[in-house]
């Protein structure tokens, strides 16, 4: 269904500062938002979702839905006014899968796992292993995909579940039904991505990522109740006010299409192919294709 109605547009030349791309009703043109307006699509029997690409497999720039801008476009992360990249650990290329998010889902901080770590004020993480060319992704597509299993990552501090997934369109998504299957198909890849996620901020000299249950890659029925909790506590969030969320630093929830919400907007931006950037991207900076080893 969502296929027929939503698109998206560029606004600025990727890997700049200015870059924005937006989720577009086709219909009206009218903005909407990554975070709040598309459909969840959760069917908890079949075990799909729908995923948010934000970057796409061997990607480098650090791309994610906003939480400050309104209706959430994807852009650059920066860092001290600098655009942000992932660094190339050996022997992968930027990102080792497909990463992004699932709509309608918070990692509320007021939720703590072990009363320890608590949840990291963004929408729930989720990678796409497919292997197939189906699974040759671009900034915000939207795909349909089959949960796997989890991984609680503990970032900075914080909670930031990694939820895994395979396009439901993929060669081997009929054979893929748990996290146990993955190693059955897909030799060494849950073992080389947990690595990946331990060590990948080590050339920014900050230290290896921690895991909680440890270290373990946990099965399709705790990824489930992880999406369960994350889509009630979105509920929350979107039933707040923009001042109620600022106070607290919590995602904006301008939104078109959630009526009965503090922050619904019936007259938003509209687009045009003439809003729609069709310059030349900008090249990644040279540094940014530096290998990196470790033990």
């Amino acid at each position: 269904m969502f296929k027929r109605y939503l698109s998206t547009i560029n606004k600025e030349a990727k890997y700049t500062l200015e870059y924005k791309k937006y989720l577009i009703n086709s219909e009206n043109k009218q903005v909407q938002s990554f975070f709040h307006d598309l459909p969840i699509n959760f069917n908890k029997n079949e075990g799909t979702v729908n995923m948010i690409v934000e970057i796409p497999r061997y990607e480098q720039g650090k791309f994610e839905i906003s939480k400050k801008l309104p209706y959430n476009p994807i852009v650059q992360d920066t860092k001290k006014g600098k655009l942000r990249f992932i660094n190339n650990i050996y022997p992968f290329h930027g990102y080792p899968c497909n990463y992004g998010a699932i709509s309608q889902t918070w990692e509320d901080p007021r939720i703590s796992l072990n009363n320890k770590y608590f949840g990291d004020n963004d929408p729930l993480d989720i990678c796409e292993i497919g292997s197939t060319n189906v699974s040759k992704h671009e900034i915000g597509d939207i795909k349909k995909v089959k949960i796997l299993g989890c991984l609680a990552m503990i970032d900075d501090g914080e909670l930031d579940w990694k939820l895994l997934s395979i396009d439901i369109n993929d060669k081997l998504s009929d054979k893929l039904n748990n996290i146990n299957d993955v190693d059955i198909y897909m030799p060494n890849l849950l073992n080389n991505l947990k690595n990946w996620f331990q060590n990948y901020k080590l050339p920014m000299n900050k230290p290896i990522n921690q895991f909680a249950f440890n270290g373990e890659w946990l099965n399709k029925n705790k990824a489930i109740e992880v999406i369960e909790e994350c889509h009630e506590r979105w509920k929350l969030l979107v039933s707040q006010t923009e001042t109620e969320n600022a106070t607290n630093d919590y995602p904006t929830a301008y939104n078109t299409t959630l009526i009965d919400t503090p922050l619904y907007n019936k007259e938003p931006i509209n687009f045009t192919s003439e809003n729609q950037f069709t310059g030349k991207d900008n090249n990644k900076p040279l540094e940014v294709e530096e290998i990196y080893y470790y033990k």
